[in-house]
């Protein structure tokens, strides 16, 4: 049994963002580690985005417009990051951080909102 195209696309968008938000900002926690050590191993693990991202995208184009996928992308980045920010980072997530998640949110519902 095959899962239904939204459900595939967000899953694979989720686990690419995961991919992502390490390949992106995982580093951090190493600031002592040579500059080039970290660009590659960030390609490195960013190629396991890609593999994700690309089929994740053209299971979903036709089901969503390209608009609709980025909006998707873009609400599971930042979910993503959230977590990772708090949970790997230990960094804490301010009130304006939150509004300004919820601004971005709302621009979804304009996105997918028929009008």
């Amino acid at each position: 049994m095959s899962l239904p195209v939204p459900v595939l696309t967000i899953g694979l968008l989720l686990a690419s963002n995961v991919f992502m938000t390490f390949a992106w900002y995982g580093h951090l926690k190493y600031k002592t580690a040579p500059l080039l050590t970290v660009i590659l191993v960030s390609w490195g693990i960013a190629f396991f985005e890609y593999v994700l991202q690309v089929p994740a995208n053209r299971i979903g184009h036709g089901h969503f417009s390209a608009a609709e996928l980025k909006t998707i992308q873009e609400v599971i980045t930042l979910s993503v990051f959230a977590a990772f920010s708090v949970l790997y980072l230990k960094e804490p997530l301010a009130w304006n951080h939150l509004v300004g998640f919820a601004f971005i949110a709302g621009g979804a519902f304009f996105i997918f909102h028929k009008w």
